[in-house]
This record gives structure tokens, sequence and C-alpha cells, in this order.
């Protein structure tokens, strides 16, 4: 999985990320952005090989400045990978280049 990344340009309400039941993985960045192209293929291989895929929800949220969901989780760098489980933080990842990395950071979920 190589292909280049859609992110939203909508992103959902601060309050509606912090109720999500179950897993879920925010990623945030750019479609134009080259370190976030660069991540799809570990992060698509990670994916397909974790798991914890068919329980996960995975959010890919245009980043910038104003954008306010990006702002409340004090996102500097793209891409961030934000990975949450029942509203509550769990792993924070930013650029990653490696498969082994995203793997261990999919790792923080139970179950994973």
């Amino acid at each position: 999985m190589d292909t280049l990344p859609v992110y939203s340009p909508n992103a959902p309400e601060r309050s509606a990320v912090d109720a999500w039941p179950g897993p879920l993985l925010l990623e945030f960045g750019a479609p134009w952005c080259g370190h976030c192209q660069a991540a799809q293929k570990p992060l698509g291989e990670a994916l397909a090989g974790s798991t914890i895929r068919e329980r996960l929800t995975h959010l890919k949220i245009e980043d910038g400045p104003g954008r306010p969901l990006g702002r409340s989780f004090r996102v500097k760098l793209w891409p961030t990978l934000i990975l949450m489980e029942n509203g509550v933080e769990r792993a924070r990842l930013v650029r990653p280049t490696q498969l082994s990395e995203i793997d261990a950071f999919l790792r923080a979920l139970p179950g994973a």
C-alpha cells in the first residue's frame, strides 16, 4: 500500500474523539507533505499485518494552522500518529519512517 494519502479536511470535534469507543488511530498530516507521503508505505504494511486492524478506526486528518483538532493535540510536525482507546491517548509517533517503529507503536494497544 504505497498510494498517496487522502487526508480529510473535515475533522471531528475534539469531544467526539474523546468519546470515541474502542481503538482509534488519528493521523495528522497534509497531502503535499513529503514526510507524510514517505510514511504511507510502512504505515500501510504495519496496519495490514496488525491483529488490531479489524477493530481499529483510522482517521486521516488534514492539519495546518488554525485547525482546532490538531492544535488540541499539540501537533507540531507531520505526520503525527496518535493511538487512542476509548478516548485515552495510548501512544504517539511523529514522522515514522520504519515498519518496525510503527509495529511497536501499534502494540501499545492491548490485544495488538
